[in-house]
Formats: structure tokens, C-alpha cells, sequence
């Protein structure tokens, strides 16, 4: 129930963030993706259902807020989530390149299919000039507020993992 509550409160902490504060630091109006530093960093290290759980509220919210139809975001979160789980198995706490290499490719998928659905099937074919402008500076605006994100939510999962530890042992 604890896990439950803290992750849900930091879901709605990075999705303030997002939305305010980084908002009025954007850089030529790009804001560093917070719900998927959260989903991916949430997958691999509790796993898959955890990541599909965590990447469909956050999907939820960006899609009521930004979306112009309700599940295309959470599907897409739901998607990272889940494949960001898939590499759980060889997650480990103390090395940084593991989680930066797939929040890296999590945002970089998240910016092509929003490119493929929103924009090339409208008729919009210049995906140089997406991917120089909108995609490449997310990615590097996310990846740098990563660096300073990743290791307070290894922390609060960390403590968590910890508080669940000494719970179940009071019960053996």
C-alpha cells in the first residue's frame, strides 16, 4: 500500500513538473519528458507488469491533458513500460549506462510513433526537420535531466524495497 501511494504521488509530482516548471525552462519550446524517465526507470527496475501499470497512468494523464482522444499516450507509455521491464533481469543499482541507454531509446521511440500517428498521416513528410527541431532536443533535454533524476528515483525504490524487506519480516 506504501509502494502504491508513493508511486502515485511521483506520477503526479513529475507530471506538475512537466507541466510548470520545466514548461518555463523549455528551450525553444521543448520540455524534458519526465513521465518516461519515470516509466522506464520504474520498468526496469520492478519489471514489466509494474512498468505497464506505471506507463498507463502516466499515459492517462497526458492523455487527458494534451490528447486530443484518450488512450493513444497511455498505450504508447504502456509500450515502454512494458519493454523497459523486459530488462529487469539484468538491471543493476550502481551502473548508470544501463538506464540512460534505454531512457535514451524509450524517448527516441516515443518521439518517432507521435511523428508516424500525429504527423505522417496527416500529410506532414518533413521528418528531418521534426526529428532536428522536436525530436533530437527532447531526447538530449531528457537525458540531461535524467542524470539528475534517475538516482532520487533509485533512491525512493531503493528505500522502498528496503521497508518491504523489513515488513515481511516480521511475518516470518
Amino acid at each position: 500500500m506504501k509502494r502504491v501511494i508513493i508511486t502515485t504521488v511521483l506520477i503526479f509530482i513529475c507530471f506538475l513538473l512537466q507541466c510548470t516548471v520545466f514548461h518555463s525552462l523549455a528551450f525553444g519550446g521543448i520540455v524534458p519528458n519526465l513521465l518516461i524517465v519515470l516509466t522506464a526507470s520504474f520498468g526496469f527496475m520492478r519489471g514489466e507488469k509494474t512498468g505497464l501499470l506505471i506507463g498507463f497512468f502516466c499515459g492517462l494523464l497526458a492523455d487527458i491533458f494534451f490528447g486530443d482522444s484518450i488512450g493513444f499516450y497511455s498505450l504508447l507509455y504502456m509500450y515502454i513500460g512494458y519493454m523497459n521491464g523486459k530488462f529487469c533481469t539484468i538491471f543493476y543499482p550502481q551502473d548508470i549506462k544501463l538506464p540512460i541507454a534505454l531512457i535514451l531509446a524509450s524517448d527516441s521511440f516515443y518521439g518517432i510513433i507521435c511523428y508516424v500517428i500525429l504527423f505522417l498521416l496527416r500529410s506532414r513528410f518533413d521528418i528531418g526537420y521534426y526529428f532536428m527541431h522536436i525530436i533530437l532536443p527532447e531526447i538530449v533535454y531528457t537525458i540531461v535531466v535524467t542524470i539528475f533524476l534517475y538516482p532520487l528515483i533509485l533512491w525512493i525504490n531503493t528505500g522502498l524495497e528496503r521497508s518491504e524487506l523489513r515488513s515481511g519480516k516480521k511475518f516470518v
